[in-house]
């Protein structure tokens, strides 16, 4: 074991410095602060946490995150920014189809946390799920333990079909619920508001429109990246900043940062070049979430060792 790690620290400490180069989007010169500074802040700690596929702020516990695995048991996992174990959550009852990404929304009495069963690689499903449940509060020894009782369940359908999805979030600003597709080409945005989604058990997805298209792989992505080349430019998960007026798509490749003026709509917004980061250099790039004060972001990837990291934006970024 300790030499398997040796070598994949080694590999991404490799793609550490790639990653740090100049790339679109972050370029600086002279003694200008940098506009974007990423810093791996630890790793993973839980060993049944290998496919770490959504992350989520605890809005409770500032500095806590709640992430999830792609199968299997139904299962949040408490960590803080270091990816420090802080104890299991079993959500009762619910099923872990494809758990792809979290978010969280107000409700009248604090935060729920929505969990998004929204994956489907062969389009296929004829319904997704959302499961709501109250945000988790930590017990003895501020550790995370015991049931979380689910408090909703939303099936879902698209007006246009199945779709393989990746990546949930809340818009606080139109107070709705945003999917965005992964293997459409441009991406597709769509999004169900947030009263209805509390209050129906079925329901179908307004589609708000393709966004542009994300950068497209180049002949040194295909170096790196091998037969994996072809799915880097997917989005694998998104998050909107607290306020409303920023979104982080992640892909295999990318951290994309896209900002909204007053007024405007999701789908505008990301029709504009965005900011571009080239890595975190980790294996798959799936999880992504803004800190509760929105002034960083923090990424964490499938497959151990999972290392995460955090992304700190210049003020005037």
């Amino acid at each position: 074991m300790p030499i398997k790690n040796n070598l994949v620290q080694a590999v991404l400490a490799i793609l550490l410095l790639n990653a740090c180069e100049p790339q679109p989007g972050q370029a600086g010169t002279g003694s200008a602060p940098p506009p974007v500074r990423m810093v791996q802040t630890g790793w993973l700690a839980h060993d049944q946490l290998m496919e770490a596929s959504g992350i989520q702020a605890s809005h409770a516990r500032e500095g806590d995150f709640f992430v999830h695995n792609d199968d299997g048991e139904p299962v949040l996992y408490a960590i803080d920014a270091s990816g420090a174990d802080l104890g299991t959550i079993a959500i009762v009852p619910a099923r872990n189809r494809d758990w792809e990404d979290i978010t969280s929304v107000p409700v009248a009495d604090g935060r729920w946390i929505v969990i998004g069963d929204i994956g489907d690689n062969t389009a296929k499903r004829d319904s997704i799920k959302l499961y709501f449940v109250e945000e988790p509060k930590t017990v003895k020894f501020d550790r995370y333990a015991g049931e979380q009782i689910l408090q909703h369940a939303l099936s879902l359908t698209y007006p246009d079909g199945p779709r393989d999805c990746e990546a949930m979030a809340y818009d606080p600003v139109d107070d709705q619920i945003v999917l965005l597709s992964k293997r459409d080409n441009p991406p597709r945005l769509y999004a169900v508001a947030l009263a209805t989604a509390l209050r129906d058990e079925q329901a179908e997805l307004k589609f708000l429109g393709n966004i542009a298209k994300l950068r497209p792989p180049t002949s040194r992505d295909r170096f790196q990246f091998g037969g994996r080349t072809d799915f880097i430019s997917q989005p694998t998960g998104i998050d909107i900043a607290p306020d409303g007026t920023e979104m982080a798509i992640i892909t295999y490749r990318s951290l994309y940062r896209y900002r909204r003026a007053p007024g405007e709509n999701w789908l505008s917004a990301l029709q504009k070049q965005p900011q571009e980061v080239v890595g975190p250099p980790a294996v798959q790039n799936e999880a992504v979430s803004y800190s509760i004060d929105g002034r960083a972001l923090y990424v964490t990837t499938e497959k151990l060792p999972a290392p995460v990291y955090r992304f700190e934006f210049a003020p005037d970024q």
